[in-house]
């Protein structure tokens, strides 16, 4: 157990652990998208981030009325894998020699953020269930199929832009 943390001893424990891991992912999300957007220079791919800042935002929300709907008060832990993507990204992106590359490097770094989403929303919405928590998983699953949209919509931009470019 970790310094100023709450034992996880149940599966409903790890549940309201795991909305706070990605509670935390998205507002950092929120927090780091503007710089990609200003960064971007493919007119699609800052579109993307664009409307994906919008969506996250509107993920927070829900994950606040998920925590409401459970009796949970709204709050985050710290993500070292979030933390540890972002973080990369921002190495990676600093180090481009050029726009397109850049533009490759933070879609690729897009794409990891989608990734750990789409695995965190996944088990928040088998853990509801588990829990007999149907309404939480409805909520839970419309942001899981957001962020799986979300990724196909960057892997159609990679593929008929932007990596192009960068090669």
């Amino acid at each position: 157990m970790g310094l100023f943390t709450t034992p996880i001893k149940t599966l409903d424990d790890l549940f309201v652990h795991t909305l706070q891991d990605i509670y935390y992912a998205e507002n950092q999300i929120v927090k780091n998208l503007p710089t990609m957007i200003g960064k971007a220079s493919n007119p699609e791919l800052k579109a993307a981030f664009q409307s994906h800042l919008t969506e996250t935002e509107g993920h927070v929300r829900r994950l606040e009325q998920v925590f409401q709907m459970h009796g949970q008060p709204v709050k985050g832990v710290d993500c070292a894998a979030m933390d540890g993507i972002l973080e990369e990204a921002k190495e990676i992106i600093s180090d481009c020699g050029s726009a397109d590359v850049c533009d490759a490097a933070m879609l690729a770094a897009a794409q990891a953020v989608e990734h750990y989403e789409m695995t965190r929303y996944g088990t928040l919405v088998a853990f509801a269930r588990q829990l007999g928590r149907a309404d939480c998983a409805a909520v839970l699953q419309q942001t899981l199929e957001e962020e799986k949209a979300a990724d196909k919509k960057l892997t159609t931009i990679a593929d008929s832009r932007v990596n192009q470019m960068a090669a």
